[in-house]
């Protein structure tokens, strides 16, 4: 068995790729040198500023105790009186992949050395992470300035106080400011996000197989997704979408004519509504790599100038509007793939008995699936509304903004969920046309999908329950964006 090479954490370069692979696989993790010397350094200037003048959360209190003068009592007491009055504990627990990602989100963003934290706590959380020790982490607390209750609970962890979900560390004591030096970040919320854009980017790609054998049951026209069609405006992601169908469908040249002269909005108008979803995650994906990147942490220590920052870091305004318009983009493409399922289900379409029925007179066919279909895309509607319209006024007014990036992040988590469902509903019924046309795609991508499906799909033809072949189909589209994600052809 091959041992994976350990991913060096620097403070800089960490990916959203980097992210999921760590989170969702058993991949050593190593702080580079020079990450953990700027760390310590960090922590010398914090202290050597402490002495000098007042710094939030170090010398004082928190939120609207900002003017409360702190440091009696032993070292650490202050700190580990923070911990334990942030980490309320509630809401449901974590799954171990998102605490996974946002315990190595927020060693890369300690890493960047703008935080001052004792570097025991670095080593820790590297520890912790080659190690497969995960915490008990609570979901809940988060509007979008800090996600303060679930780091508490992480740093709990880290130090003793709270026992372990799985595995442990040795526990880390505390010194005068390393608390809010911990909970200073936004790295759950982070995590969650980099895992479910993951998620929707995955299932975007595979939509194209998806809407390419819808084609073929369909037998559509070829002029939509033209070259020369998608040049006269040339977004990126609509350009990269018609590609693609090219790809799959005619790289050997193959291009029948359809049998209509336009076809139904679900095929015709598919790259110029998938196109901006597929930008909308990109610009995304580039947001959350400069946030997990980021010395965030208010205040900031800078070891250049030896001075401390007060600022606004902590809000994710960039965050929750880039994950509101990814999921308003998901549930338009969606509503395409719910277009194509009703005319997979239309006999004018395919020539074919209604609802692709294959049994006595009367039977259902197919026909639950676009009960199963509307009802995800009813789910992935309400998900998608925006986030961003909201606000709090908090802590005596003095915290007075909110973002509500948590909540957006949990609604685009549950956002990928539905439209899997969606997609895994037009598969069934393109594999249906296609068994019972016997016309199996041509040309090696698609006709490599197509088996895919043959193998791993039930080919029962009467009515019957229908959710094994949904899972089946949902487990493949989840297949091919693994795949593609890893650069394999089919």
């Amino acid at each position: 068995m091959t041992v994976p090479d350990a991913f060096v954490v620097d403070g800089r370069t960490l990916s959203c790729d980097d992210v999921v692979r760590v989170a969702t696989g058993d991949v050593p993790v190593r702080v580079a040198p020079e990450a953990m010397a700027a760390a310590h350094l960090a922590w010398e200037t914090a202290g050597a500023a402490s002495s000098a003048r007042p710094v939030y959360g170090r010398t004082t209190g928190v939120g609207a105790n900002k003017d409360a003068v702190v440091g009696t009592g032993g070292p650490g007491e202050h700190d580990l009186r923070l911990l334990r009055s942030h980490a309320a504990g509630v809401g449901e627990l974590l799954e171990p992949a998102v605490v996974r990602a946002a315990m190595l989100i927020r060693l890369n963003q300690l890493a960047a050395g703008g935080s001052g934290i004792h570097p025991r706590f670095v080593t820790a959380l590297e520890t912790a992470l080659r190690t497969g020790a995960v915490p008990t982490v609570h979901d809940g607390g988060s509007i979008g300035t800090g996600d303060l209750a679930t780091l508490a609970e992480i740093a709990l962890a880290l130090t003793g106080h709270v026992p372990w979900a799985r595995g442990a560390v040795r526990a880390v004591a505390l010194e005068p400011g390393d608390a809010l030096a911990f909970m200073s970040s936004n790295a759950v919320t982070l995590a969650r996000a980099v895992l479910a854009t993951d998620e929707l980017n995955r299932l975007l790609g595979s939509a194209h197989t998806v809407t390419a054998l819808s084609y073929c049951a369909l037998a559509g026209s070829p002029e939509a997704f033209a070259e020369e069609v998608h040049a006269r405006r040339p977004h990126p992601g609509s350009v990269r979408s018609a590609a693609r169908l090219r790809e799959l469908l005619w790289h050997e040249g193959d291009l029948s004519p359809g049998r209509r002269i336009q076809d139904p909005f679900g095929l015709r108008a598919f790259p110029q509504v998938h196109g901006p979803a597929l930008d909308a995650v990109d610009r995304l994906r580039s947001t959350l790599e400069i946030e997990v990147n980021a010395a965030a942490e208010n205040p900031l220590i800078d070891v250049v100038g030896g001075g401390v920052f007060h600022h606004g870091l902590f809000s994710t305004a960039y965050v929750a509007l880039a994950l509101d318009q990814v999921r308003a983009a998901v549930h338009h493409v969606a509503e395409l793939s719910a277009a194509r399922l009703g005319d997979l289900m239309e006999p004018e379409f395919t020539g074919l008995a209604p609802f692709l029925a294959a049994g006595p007179e009367g039977s259902s066919g197919l026909m639950i699936l676009e009960y199963l279909t509307h009802d995800a895309l009813g789910r992935l509607r309400h998900a998608a509304g925006p986030v961003t319209l909201g606000t709090s006024v908090i802590s005596r007014g003095v915290e007075d903004h909110a973002s509500f990036t948590p909540h957006a992040a949990r609604s685009t988590a549950a956002s990928a969920g539905s439209y899997r469902t969606v997609l895994a509903c037009e598969l069934v019924a393109a594999v249906r046309v296609l068994r019972l046309a016997g016309t199996a795609p041509r040309g090696r991508l698609l006709a490599a999908r197509f088996a895919d499906l043959d193998a791993s799909l039930p080919d029962v033809r009467e009515d019957h329950r229908v959710g094994d072949d949904v899972h089946a189909a949902g487990a493949a589209i989840d297949r091919w964006g693994r795949s593609a994600q890893a650069g394999v052809s089919p």
